[in-house]
């Protein structure tokens, strides 16, 4: 078994939802429980910029790790006090996004990682840029979890963060975790990949280098947009000491139809990152994964490995639901540059 997308959609929607995405799975269940965004309301079209989606947090659970149901609403204490100090009279907050769970295994502790994102109440181009930080909540499962400030809080528009990825432990007793952030070229706005330096997983960690630039690389499938996805664990592929195979989440440069901005396709591709030393050595030249039915967006948010060699990637699509792939180790080899 090579690379197979599975048929029809990870999670049913209900009367509640009609678009779905970005599951984060808890590992201490099998996966079989986890978190999802589901958009409350669409305003405009995800090919065009512009558009609003407005979200909640979810439980799920799936009884198989190809079938997840909606449950719950997640519940964060201290989450409108949070809020409301980062908001201020100028801002709106429009609910949270793009979940990432990680276990600390030592203290069998939940922290689930979030966007933040708040949108200037008034209108225009001097107002179009929102304020995005990486938020944060601890708990010892789903149903116990506390909002604390943000891991990552910025105002400015290049210190944006969100979709983190965790890397693990390196030699200095530190992690080089990375994360989407911004910055605007040419009056080009790109979605840029970022360190952020991490002592401690709960506190706030530290603005790092910007490791991958859309507009540097000049690589077409990630030409305007760049964002980290899961690494995978070296027991499932090893690409040297000290390095780890990841998923990025890419997308073709912006153009413009009349006076609309048109986003390019979203694919997923490949990375090998140096966490000892915050580097990303090589970004494949093409995608890996453009799902079948996807108009524009295929993006990557958690990878489960079911055996040695074989795990699921799960990912989303037109930011509407959510497709299973099947991975193998002996697969990826033929896209990396290993020996």
């Amino acid at each position: 078994m090579d690379k197979m997308e599975h048929k029809g959609k990870v999670v049913e929607t209900d009367e509640r939802f009609e678009h779905v995405m970005a599951i984060a799975l808890d590992s201490r269940t099998g996966y079989h429980d986890g978190v999802l965004r589901c958009i409350t309301s669409r305003s405009g079209d995800v090919k065009v910029k512009g558009n609003l989606d407005r979200s909640v947090l979810h439980k799920v659970h799936g009884d198989t790790l190809e079938h997840y149901a909606i449950g719950e609403k997640v519940v964060i204490k201290n989450q409108e006090e949070i809020i409301s100090q980062l908001s201020g009279p100028g801002w709106n907050f429009i609910g949270l996004e793009d979940p990432d769970i990680w276990i600390d295994e030592k203290a069998n502790m939940m922290h689930l990682y979030f966007t933040i994102p708040l949108k200037h109440k008034l209108t225009g181009p001097e107002h179009e840029r929102m304020r995005i930080y990486l938020g944060h909540a601890v708990g010892k499962d789903l149903d116990s979890l506390v909002m604390t400030m943000p891991v990552l809080l910025g105002a400015d528009h290049n210190q944006s963060a969100k979709e983190v990825s965790i890397a693990p432990i390196n030699k200095q007793e530190l992690r080089y975790n990375l994360f989407e952030s911004a910055d605007r070229v040419d009056k080009i706005d790109y979605s840029t990949v970022r360190v952020a330096k991490v002592l401690d997983m709960g506190k706030s960690w530290e603005f790092g280098e910007t490791v991958f630039h859309p507009a540097e690389h000049k690589i077409p499938w990630i030409g305007g947009h760049a964002s980290p996805g899961p690494l995978l664990p070296r027991e499932f592929i090893d690409v040297g000491e000290g390095k780890l195979l990841g998923f990025m989440n890419g997308r073709e440069a912006n153009t413009k139809v009349g006076d609309e901005t048109h986003y390019g396709t979203f694919s997923v591709g490949l990375f090998i990152y140096d966490y000892e030393h915050g580097k990303i050595d090589w970004v494949s030249p093409e995608s890996f994964i453009k799902d079948s039915e996807a108009e524009t967006i295929t993006f990557a948010s958690q990878f489960v490995p079911i055996a040695t060699q074989e795990g699921i990637l799960y990912a989303h699509v037109d930011d509407s639901f959510v497709r299973a792939y099947s991975i193998t180790a002996d697969l990826l080899k033929k896209y990396i540059p290993i020996s």
